[in-house]
């Protein structure tokens, strides 16, 4: 047989054999998406998040709730998280909103403080948080203080 009406049949041979249907793998230009991302045996790192607000924000609290009284979220917070040995294991800024999210470099008993803010009186007491495995996400929402009385 002539070997160039031989190449049509070899082509239609391998696209049948090698199609989607044969069970073979698609090429690697190709990958195919996966619709989850991939994510580490181990976990991602351990986070706090959480909120910085201030208040009081009225000199006198109303008997009823007032929103307008409500603690003020704070922009700009810087907060630090710090291991036994004082070692600085994280840091965060708040949003606009008052929200932080903290990645911290490792696990275990960690000392969450907000520093000093300009306009703000006193910043919230420091916060002790055991982060015990690596994807653990631990809440913490800190309230400065306006010196409003």
């Amino acid at each position: 047989m002539n070997p160039v009406r031989l190449l049509p049949l070899v082509a239609c041979a391998l696209v049948t054999a090698c199609g989607p249907a044969s069970g073979a793998s698609p090429p690697l230009s190709s990958p195919p998406l996966s619709p989850t991302p991939v994510v580490s045996p181990a976990g991602g790192p351990p986070s706090v998040t959480g909120t910085i607000s201030a208040g009081p924000v009225c000199a006198v609290e109303p008997s009823l709730p007032d929103p307008l009284c409500l603690p003020r979220p704070v922009a700009g917070a810087v907060i630090v998280a710090t291991d036994a040995s004082g070692q600085e294991v994280g840091r965060a800024t708040s949003a606009t909103d008052g929200s932080y999210e903290m990645i911290v470099s490792e696990t275990g008993t960690v000392l969450i403080t907000a520093l000093p803010a300009a306009g703000l009186a006193r910043p919230p007491a420091p916060v002790t948080v055991t982060l015990a495995s690596p994807s653990e996400i631990k809440r913490v929402d800190l309230e400065y203080d306006t010196g409003i009385r």
